[in-house]
């Protein structure tokens, strides 16, 4: 059976985006083919996914699209050297490495689509922002949002746009994972156990989720309708605004994105070790 896809990196974001393919029938595990320098995840791999093919390298034509999912700082050496360079259609997913430089890897001819997904990837519910190079073509970008709608959803933004993209949904979840420590321990405080309070905080978040995404309703429309006039909502919400909780997350996306232009700049990639 021909190879439809490499996939260079089998880490946590090339793992989750080989489970996704296979699990949403967009290829069978012997089409997939995972490039991957440790052989012990290699085993794990193919273990896990069986009739899956891993390497170490990508032999001279061995398929014609990938997926680059490797740490920024090992991008170029990737593409150098892992065979990637012989592919003809990339999309990576390696934060903060732009389109220009993956066509000055890859050769002139590359068609490639630059993409930053999120950790929910790990569960399919990525929110995904992609990119076109220079020479992608609105059939490589429904192929890319083919590969990453496997693991969620994806939309279009101007390259230019992809830092801002990597401080709000690439760095989103560790602001709400950070809201729900704070809640949690806001329970504790007012005289719940810990577990009591981590499950009713759990369970409020992923309710809340299922409203917003499922009923179509605004963020706001839903704050409103909890909000009753001189409520208990009420009262939380201003105490949050006057600690201006609301400018603090702003704040926070700001200074992601400014912190992803710096990591973007050449020489700064190789300090970067997370997102």
């Amino acid at each position: 059976m021909a190879v439809k896809l490499a996939i260079i990196g089998g880490g946590r974001m090339g793992g989750a985006l080989l489970r996704g393919l296979i699990s949403s029938g967009w290829a069978s595990p012997s089409e997939l083919v995972v490039v991957e320098i440790n052989e012990a995840q290699r085993q794990r791999l193919e273990a896990g996914h069986r009739g899956l093919t891993t390497v170490s390298r990508l032999s001279t034509r061995a398929c014609e699209d990938a997926v680059l999912a490797v740490k920024p700082q090992d991008a170029e050496e990737a593409c150098l050297a892992a065979g990637v360079a012989g592919v003809q259609r990339l999309l990576s997913v390696a934060a903060g490495i732009t389109t220009s430089d993956l066509e000055k890897w890859m050769g002139t001819r590359a068609l490639v689509v630059r993409a930053m997904p999120n950790l929910p990837a790990l569960v399919a519910h990525c929110a995904a922002g992609m990119a076109p190079g220079s020479r992608a073509s609105e059939r490589d970008l429904a192929w890319a949002a083919g590969v990453l709608g496997s693991v969620g959803t994806a939309v279009e933004v101007p390259e230019k746009l992809m830092d801002a993209v990597t401080g709000l949904s690439g760095s989103g979840p560790a602001y709400f994972f950070l809201v729900v420590e704070a809640l949690i321990e806001a329970g504790v405080r007012a005289g719940l156990d810990r577990e009591t309070s981590t499950t009713l905080v759990r369970h409020t978040f992923a309710g809340a989720a299922r409203l917003l995404t499922e009923t179509g309703e605004s963020a706001e429309d839903l704050r409103i309708a909890v909000t009753s006039p001189g409520g208990t909502t009420a009262a939380g919400i201003a105490a949050l605004e006057d600690r201006q909780v609301r400018e603090a997350f702003v704040a926070a996306v700001e200074a992601a994105t400014a912190r992803s232009i710096e990591l973007g700049t050449p020489g700064a990639k190789a300090t970067l070790t997370h997102r």
